[in-house]
């Protein structure tokens, strides 16, 4: 079998603060219902319910992305490695946020350590879409303590230790473990994460049919100065600081996030035109954020897309050359190289 694009049929989750925003990403909501999040691709173990992405198109379809990889490993994740629970390493998602997510964080690893029953989990959101005045929150006030932090828990003083962003339609947020977090209501995201979900919950805006983590939440997050805990000037000299975008003929790439765990890039063309495939050998993930065109893949295989489509490129994909009928806007999803960080 020739490699080609794979698309996924998306994993729609009911939530009490979703919506029916991601029909504009031509997500087929079921009626009446709020969905929060649309899982785009999912390989997780079999204790989650409807956790594996299933293929939607071309020879695999029908097969879930584990099945897939455990006849065709080499030319899917190529030099890529799996997960530690031994599937896809990287979970991609669409949420919309009608209403205030919890506040809450990720284990870091000294705790993961000391507790192996949990795992790490870091993930970054690139807003889509937000309605105005619309925040995220994203760390704790550097000058508020641990003791102060715990003392406002069940209150909503505990919104006010924690740093408001405004949401800004492109901009990206890296959360890594210990990042005491919260995505605000009114905003689309794109979420890129690990594909761990243990995550322990410190505040539900009065909502009660959810249980709170007080005790491990307070052991993993990451109080005062650092990464963790940007004040919105440091976001700002973040942007700035930003690589420059790289433009050719009337296409930009941008590098807007380079991680221990993934790497993300933004690609923008704007007029119609058309971008190769070069895999180097690792699996590349496409989220489509505006436009549409087609993927030609060796052997004659052809994969429309459009907005809201999320295509895996197998490693094995070679040769193969995106056309876009319409200005283009994507992301550029891949795993961080076998070499990152080796000295030539």
């Amino acid at each position: 079998m020739n490699p080609y694009p794979l698309l996924f049929e998306p994993i729609l989750l009911e939530k009490v603060w979703g919506g029916r925003e991601l029909m504009k990403l031509h997500k087929p909501l079921p009626d009446a219902l709020a969905i929060g999040e649309s899982w785009e691709l999912a390989d997780r173990p079999d204790s989650i319910a409807q956790g594996r992405s299933v293929i939607a198109n071309g020879a695999l379809k029908g097969q879930t992305l584990r099945e897939a990889m455990s006849h065709a490993e080499d030319v899917i994740l190529g030099d890529g490695k799996r997960s530690h629970e031994g599937g896809f390493p990287l979970l991609i998602k669409y949420l919309d946020a009608r209403g205030n997510l919890s506040v809450q964080v990720h284990p870091d690893e000294a705790y993961v350590e000391a507790h192996p029953d949990t795992h790490l989990k870091s993930e970054a959101w690139y807003i889509i879409d937000a309605e105005p005045g619309a925040l995220i929150y994203k760390g704790v006030d550097p000058d508020c303590s641990p003791e102060e932090f715990a003392s406002h828990i069940g209150t909503d003083k505990v919104v006010d230790d924690l740093i408001a962003i405004p949401a800004r339609p492109g901009d990206l947020h890296y959360l890594p473990s210990g990042t005491c977090h919260a995505l605000g209501a009114g905003i689309v995201v794109a979420e890129i994460q690990t594909p761990s979900d243990t995550t322990f919950r410190v505040h539900d805006w009065g909502r009660t049919s959810r249980a709170l983590h007080i005790e491990p939440a307070l052991a993993c997050i990451q109080f005062g100065p650092g990464p963790h805990n940007q004040t919105i000037d440091a976001i700002l000299r973040q942007t700035q600081t930003r690589i420059e975008p790289i433009v050719v003929e009337g296409t930009c790439s941008e590098i807007l996030l380079s991680t221990d765990f993934f790497d993300i890039e933004r690609v923008r063309l704007m007029h119609p035109g058309r971008l190769e495939i070069v895999t180097n050998g690792m699996p590349i993930i496409w989220m489509i954020l505006e436009g549409a065109g087609r993927i030609d893949a060796p052997g004659a295989h052809t994969t429309p897309v459009r907005r809201g489509d999320t295509l895996l490129l197998p490693a094995g994909l070679n040769d193969g050359q995106a056309i876009f009928d319409e200005p283009t806007t994507l992301l550029h999803i891949t795993l961080p190289s076998p070499l990152k960080g080796l000295i030539a």
